[in-house]
């Protein structure tokens, strides 16, 4: 027996709710999958925090975490793993929502092409949101200097909550939210272009999205670098004096000598971490919505 329009419209309303839900479980499971070789190339991750802050060599940064040991090696580790997870979560599946309400309300072409960048900015304001307190605590963790007077994961929370929330928590928000916002941006307003553009040389679907997902977010992490060495150098003390983010950025500038090389030393680590991570991210994800369409 055929059902009245209110179940029609009811269970449509259901599918939709599944569709959307899909896109967040999705990006969980294939940020997840891709924060697994995290345990592989934390060394490397570490390695180009400490040239961030400490304006080393790698031969010399290496040196350094060879001396503190495979302890110390994975100290921090933990923040990024559950950050990962979570991130890809609220990224992919916020992502989608903000797009398919924004769908809605234009019918212009041109308009609609730049509406995936559109949701991707509003995505990555609520991830800096969401975020800048796990990265907070993984900088500190990870900066050596803080291991004798903030040995554990505990004390850095229980240092942290008595800051104020500017100089605590949520230190350096500005910057993580500029380079946040962007860098979600251009990744969903590119990797469709990209994807179809690398299609289009012969190579698999699966093939395709994942050299997207390495060429979008290596060009956008060689961008945005500068900004991810600013809010490292910001966040790796706890207490001092509060200083703001320009004089944050003129003291970083000044001790790179007035340098760009300088500035972006362990810049070519970001790429190696970008082909894994986000190449592989972008190809699970697109996949599994491939197959829920």
């Amino acid at each position: 027996m055929t059902g009245s329009p209110d179940h029609k419209q009811e269970d449509g309303g259901d599918r939709n709710t599944v569709i959307r839900l899909q896109s967040y479980l999705h990006g969980g499971t294939s940020s997840l999958l891709s924060a697994l070789p995290t345990l592989f190339v934390f060394p490397v991750y570490k390695t180009i925090f400490r040239q961030q802050i400490h304006n080393t060599s790698v031969h010399h940064t290496v040196g350094q975490l060879y001396k503190e040991g495979p302890v110390k090696l994975y100290r921090g580790v933990v923040p990024p793993l559950l950050m990962r997870t979570l991130n890809g979560t609220l990224l992919f599946g916020l992502q989608d929502t903000l797009l398919r309400h924004l769908s809605l309300s234009t019918h212009n072409a041109t308009s609609a092409a730049a509406l995936p960048a559109l949701a991707g900015f509003g995505a990555g304001m609520v991830e800096a949101v969401v975020f800048t307190p796990f990265e907070r605590v993984q900088n500190v963790l990870q900066n050596g200097q803080n291991d004798r007077h903030l040995p554990s994961l505990r004390s850095v929370l229980m240092r942290l909550k008595v800051q104020r929330i500017s100089q605590g928590y949520y230190r350096a928000f500005l910057p993580i939210a500029v380079r946040n916002t962007l860098g979600s941006s251009l990744y969903f307003g590119l990797k469709g272009p990209v994807c179809v553009l690398v299609a289009g040389r012969g190579l698999s679907p699966m093939g395709s999205s994942f050299v997207s997902g390495t060429l979008t977010s290596m060009a956008i992490s060689l961008t945005l670098y500068p900004l991810s060495v600013l809010v490292a150098n910001m966040q790796a003390q706890v207490g001092g004096e509060a200083k703001g983010v320009m004089t944050c950025w003129s003291a970083l500038w000044k001790s790179r000598n007035h340098s760009v090389a300088l500035l972006y030393r362990g810049g070519t680590l970001v790429i190696l971490r970008s082909c894994i991570t986000w190449g592989i991210t972008t190809a699970i994800y697109d996949r599994q919505q491939q197959q829920s369409s």
